[in-house]
């Protein structure tokens, strides 16, 4: 028996970077990236690599319920749970928990900007801290098997250098942390909103390309501004992976084409409907589950955008979805009458 036992974890394979294929991903976007709209994600794209929420440390370690924020569902692999936080010894313990709920990898946000978690020295600020987040990537990589991994901005406000973002992976790259994912471009940290700090700063795709000249043996991913595949194509001559976020929540049917064009597999679906339709069943689980359909829904509000029925696709969604007795039959409703309005035009 203790032979048997032996055998048996000697032969669990240890998860690497490698392991992972990281040509697209989906950013992690608060509100958004829930686990039910990474259950639509999958009706799109096998291959694409899903990120959870941003979680703080806080919330996994004194939460009253930090099961709630490491739940997902099976069909989400390959997933990755992105934590905030500063503090290595309570990253470690969280990157501990990541492994041992079986996500594909863990990664830590440097790049978030927001008021809120400046104050907790999370996000974008601390990198002006490598030494913080060195010891918080070493002390990832000693709690857990998982690749670890990082995404932060190419600078910090008036900081236009590439030195700056050069010298920061470097030091990081220390740790043996091999992939770093890149928004390419500033954090302003006062005086912009998270929003606007998506949108002002100018997008700098030449310094993250440089990077990758730069450092050749990691897996440089670039993040920001990016909406179609042939934009990916054109990104993926310099990069090794895209990292979308925004318009794979407004124009999911984006993500059908992402296995075919981006990794050379077969499409899961050819038209909306069967996306929707794989999705229904999901649906139905979670109202017997007493999950209100407006939180379901709304992630699925841009599958018909740019197409004859989207605005009432939406509208009668989010007229009818919203009401606490809401039953899978406004969705069934919502959808015929984009099969309607398509038919008669």
């Amino acid at each position: 028996m203790t032979d048997d036992k032996v055998i048996e974890s000697n032969s669990k394979p240890l998860k690497s970077s490698d392991s992972l294929d990281r040509r697209f991903s989906i950013a992690p976007m608060m509100d958004w990236t829930t686990s039910d709209y990474r259950v639509f994600a999958r009706t799109l794209t096998k291959q694409t690599l899903l990120y959870t929420e941003m979680v703080t440390s806080g919330a996994l370690l004194q939460g009253s319920n930090p099961e709630r924020f490491l739940r997902y569902d099976e069909c989400e692999h390959p997933l990755a749970l992105q934590l905030g936080g500063s503090d290595a010894k309570d990253l470690g313990k969280c990157a501990k928990m990541a492994e041992q709920h079986d996500f594909d990898e863990v990664n830590l946000n440097v790049g978030c900007p927001s008021d809120r978690v400046q104050n907790s020295l999370i996000g974008a600020c601390l990198m002006a801290h490598p030494e913080k987040v060195k010891d918080a990537m070493k002390a990832m990589q000693d709690a857990c098997d998982l690749p670890v991994t990082i995404k932060h901005r190419i600078g910090l406000d008036d900081e236009e250098s590439y030195d700056f973002v050069r010298d920061f992976v470097g030091e990081i790259a220390t740790t043996g942390v091999t992939t770093f994912i890149v928004h390419a471009r500033n954090a302003i940290l006062q005086g912009l909103s998270p929003k606007e700090n998506r949108e002002v700063p100018p997008l700098k795709y030449h310094y993250v390309h440089q990077l990758k000249q730069d450092f050749p043996d990691l897996e440089i991913i670039i993040n920001g501004g990016i909406k179609t595949i042939e934009e990916s194509q054109e990104q993926l001559t310099k990069v090794d992976g895209v990292m979308v976020g925004r318009e794979a929540y407004h124009n999911p049917w984006l993500l059908s084409q992402v296995d075919e064009a981006l990794f050379h597999g077969q499409p899961l679906v050819t038209d909306r409907y069967q996306a929707l339709e794989a999705f229904v069943p999901y649906v139905e689980r979670k109202l017997n589950e007493s999950e209100r359909l407006l939180h379901l829904t709304r992630h699925i509000l841009g599958i018909f955008q740019g197409e004859a029925g989207g605005k009432q696709f939406r509208r009668y969604l989010s007229e009818k979805g919203h009401k606490a007795d809401a039953t899978i039959n406004v969705l069934l409703e919502a959808i015929d009458l984009v099969k309607h309005h398509q038919h008669k035009g």
